[in-house]
């Protein structure tokens, strides 16, 4: 794999920091670290989180991107990727986002994880991750991305802390003995009508095994998960793009509801 260096990587940081905070989507950052540099895009990702950190946003969990197989392929990837969740990130269950806070969302239905204790060791196993959670609960991951036109390439959307936007938790909490996480089924509406479905088993077979994946990928690189900390385990069905005036909620069979808007002139 190509080396990227410092700088390159220091420019595909800026480019997508002055995206974000110009509301205005900027070009690919491929064609400074390459289309397939997972460790480059990484670094970027990283040089973005400690400046988020240092202005003082808060770490308060983590999602799980490319959870389907068939993306999987698509991207040319065989394992998931990860973001960063902060609290400003956050938008209550019923809630709505003024729409020019993003700039291009989509939706789409997960089951999340709040943790009740800390993966922090080096050889993580299924069980540690079935004892640390607390509790399972729907959720709408709200996506978007600093690229134009969501032209991404898996170093893009990575480098693009894997084009997280905000997440949105329902109210129903449950343990894991009261759901069936692989069987569960999953309908998004919008605007009242049935947009995407899917079930448990389409996040990697099951949610856990992503969240495994996870654990171990965040203890590795020094920044494990803890008690407290949200999951986002991945999609259950196809996201759908959001407009102003949009409505959406998702339904997962055995955590109820959950739901987020978008202000602004409907279209």
């Amino acid at each position: 794999m190509t080396t990227v260096s410092e700088h390159e990587v220091a420019k595909a940081a800026t480019r997508l920091s002055q995206a974000a905070s110009g509301r205005d989507p900027c070009a690919p950052v491929r064609d400074l670290i390459g289309p397939e540099n997972v460790e480059a895009a990484y670094a970027v990702q990283e040089s973005l989180t400690k400046a988020a950190l240092a202005s003082g946003r808060r770490l308060v969990g983590r999602k799980i991107g490319l959870t389907a197989v068939s993306v999987q392929r698509q991207l040319g990837v065989d394992q998931p990727d990860y973001g960063m969740l902060f609290d400003d990130m956050d938008v209550p269950n019923g809630g709505d986002i003024p729409f020019g806070a993003l700039l291009q969302p989509k939706c789409e239905a997960e089951i999340a994880f709040i943790l009740g204790g800390d993966l922090d060791t080096d050889r993580l196993t299924s069980a540690d991750v079935l004892s640390s959670i607390e509790w399972a609960v729907a959720a709408i991951e709200v996506v978007d991305s600093r690229i134009a036109g969501w032209d991404i390439t898996i170093a893009d959307t990575i480098a693009d802390n894997a084009s997280s936007g905000r997440f949105v938790l329902g109210h129903e909490l449950r343990r894991l003995n009261q759901i069936d996480l692989v069987a569960c089924g999953m309908a998004l509406e919008k605007r009242g009508e049935v947009v995407s479905t899917g079930a448990g088993v389409a996040c990697l077979g099951s949610p856990l095994n992503a969240v495994l994946w996870l654990a171990r990928t965040m203890a590795r690189i020094g920044r494990p998960l803890r008690r407290g900390d949200v999951v986002l385990s991945g999609a259950l069905g196809p996201m759908v793009a959001a407009a102003p005036g949009d409505r959406f909620l998702a339904r997962v069979e055995g955590l109820g509801s959950v739901s987020v808007g978008f202000e602004g002139a409907p279209q």
